[in-house]
């Protein structure tokens, strides 16, 4: 096959560098440890919560009350976490300065990621990045679900050792509202709290009196 000539290529070849600085920087999200762990215990990276989110949007949106774009679904969920190469990722019950600046910490790392890349790259990522964070469209509202059944479908695959006081409550509060408009989400969130209460009460928690004190 030809090579390809500097002059013929649709991507210049610095545009092409830009692109495989930002994937460099992407790949921090590899080693970046959320307040999650794994069956086996080892702690979940931010990838891996990403790519355990895109598997739930592939199997669930044949099932949905309300039907989405898959497509645009996936690049929501693949980029929704992007800033975290930089900004590191905070759990959700942390309360912290950095948890108040959260937000536009976030959004100036994008904002870095877009200067980086080429134009039509550096638009698309703020584009998608800002869709997910504004969560008005049927895509960003099921990621977003998404994003919080996956956290809690973790926590039902790890040893109950491993969450806090805190997350003994969330599986109570967190996932609802973003769960709430689509019947077949709500239905999934309803499977897994119910392993959730199964695995405290294997673990010696009532979840009636978890329940009790959220509410």
């Amino acid at each position: 096959m030809p090579e390809i000539s500097r002059d013929d290529a649709t991507l210049p070849h610095t545009d092409a560098e830009s692109i495989v600085d930002v994937l460099s920087l992407a790949e921090n999200l590899k080693t970046e440890m959320r307040h999650s762990w794994l069956s086996n215990g080892r702690q979940e990276s931010v990838a891996e919560h990403t790519w355990m989110m895109s598997v739930a949007a592939v199997l669930m949106a044949p099932h949905l009350q309300h039907p989405v774009d898959l497509g645009q679904t996936l690049k929501l969920i693949a980029l929704h976490d992007i800033a975290e190469a930089i900004t590191g990722d905070i759990p959700y019950f942390e309360e912290s300065a950095r948890k108040d600046t959260k937000l536009a910490d976030e959004a100036g790392a994008v904002e870095t990621m877009c200067r980086m890349l080429p134009g039509a790259s550096g638009t698309l990522l703020f584009d998608l990045w800002r869709e997910y964070e504004d969560c008005e469209t049927p895509e960003a509202r099921f990621a977003r679900a998404l994003d919080k059944l996956e956290v809690q479908h973790q926590h039902n695959l790890a040893d109950l050792q491993t969450w806090t006081e805190q997350e003994l409550g969330l599986v109570y509060t967190k996932m609802d509202s973003e769960c709430a408009h689509d019947t077949a989400l709500m239905t999934l969130l309803a499977v897994i709290r119910s392993r959730a209460e199964k695995k405290m009460q294997h673990g010696g928690i009532d979840p009636i009196e978890v329940k009790a004190r959220v509410f």
